[in-house]
C-alpha cells in the first residue's frame, strides 16, 4: 500500500451537509491516540466518582462496611461517567483531559461547537460501545471515517490536533 493510500485512509471523509463538508479531508485521530484519550478519560472519571461514591454511602446510606466496586452496574457509576464525559466534552469544546493529552479533539458533523446534549450522547456511546462487548470501538477499524459507536450516536469525529 502506498504511503499516499495509508494517508488518505486517515483523512475525514465528507457525506452530505456543509458541516461536514468543512471538515472534509481533516486529519483523523490514530487509534491509540483515542486508546490513550480514554483510559485517561476514565482514569479521571474514577478519581472523580472514588470519593463520591464513598461519601454517598457514608454519609447518606449510612453504611459501616462499605465495599465499593467500579462496574457498569452501578447507577452511580453510570452517571458519573456520563456527567463526566458530558461536561468535559461541553465545557472543553470536545477536549476532555484525555483528549488534552492524547492531543485529538472531539469535532461536531452537525454545528460548530459540541452542544451540550450531543456532549451526554457522546457520554452515553461509551457505555453503548461497552455493552458491545468492545466491538462498538473496534469499528474504528472497518469504518471509512475512523467512526465509533460513541461518535455514530453523537455525530462527531475525533482529530488529531498534532498536525493541525
Amino acid at each position: 500500500m502506498s504511503p499516499q493510500s495509508k494517508a488518505a485512509r486517515r483523512r475525514y471523509h465528507a457525506h452530505v451537509g456543509s458541516r461536514a463538508e468543512l471538515l472534509d479531508g481533516i486529519l483523523l485521530a490514530t487509534f491509540w491516540q483515542r486508546l490513550l484519550g480514554y483510559c485517561v478519560d476514565l482514569l479521571v472519571a474514577v478519581i472523580i466518582w472514588f470519593p463520591l461514591e464513598l461519601s454517598w454511602r457514608y454519609f447518606f446510606l449510612h453504611e459501616t462496611n462499605i465495599h465499593i466496586v467500579w462496574d457498569f452496574h452501578e447507577a452511580g457509576n453510570i452517571v458519573v461517567m456520563v456527567l463526566y464525559w458530558g461536561l468535559a466534552n461541553y465545557f472543553g469544546n470536545g477536549r476532555t483531559p484525555g483528549k488534552v493529552v492524547a492531543r485529538t479533539q472531539v469535532l461536531s458533523l452537525t454545528s460548530e461547537r459540541m452542544g451540550l446534549w450531543q456532549s451526554v450522547e457522546r457520554g452515553l456511546g461509551y457505555g453503548a460501545a461497552v455493552l458491545e462487548l468492545g466491538l462498538g470501538f473496534l469499528q474504528f477499524f472497518w469504518d471509512r471515517n475512523r467512526m465509533c459507536a460513541q461518535d455514530r450516536l453523537a455525530e462527531t469525529i475525533v482529530i488529531d490536533v498534532r498536525k493541525q
